[in-house]
């Protein structure tokens, strides 16, 4: 769905079922073949039908189309895995980028909150002082 090329690594295990036992050795040619071959349709169907990040999160689903088969890893082209990489750089400086402005920020409002208690406290004091001067000046 993005045009994007990627290899499918695939591990298959396989074995007889054990009532048709004959049938896969007699009537089969090419066993591994054939059940590659299979394998191999049903991912040509499943993963171009999905995004890059969908095929990895759904890997697990595409293999149980097929029964016992582990999608093992699949790998995109080098220059999409350096442009993802670089996206998801790019997305974790911007979140660092906004976490520092807010951590600047809430220390820009606690600098101004310690300068205006200080700003109060002193108008405090100015204020008894003035008290203390109209109070000697009354006596």
């Amino acid at each position: 769905q993005d045009n994007v090329f990627v290899n499918v690594v695939a591990s298959i295990q396989y074995r007889a079922l054990a009532d048709k036992a004959s049938d896969a050795f007699y009537k089969l040619s090419n066993t591994r073949s054939q059940i590659q071959a299979y394998v191999f349709d049903v991912i040509r169907a499943s993963v171009p039908k999905l995004n890059l990040d969908d095929a990895f999160e759904q890997k697990n689903d595409i293999a149980k189309a097929i029964v016992q088969t582990l999608i093992v890893d699949i790998e995109p082209d080098e220059h999409v895995k350096r442009a993802m990489n670089e996206i998801n750089a790019a997305a974790r400086l911007r979140m660092a980028a906004t976490e520092k402005a807010e951590a600047e920020k809430i220390l820009q409002i606690k600098r101004a909150e310690g300068e205006a208690e200080s700003k109060y406290l002193s108008g405090l004091g100015i204020a008894r002082q003035r008290q203390a001067i109209v109070d000697g000046l009354r006596d």
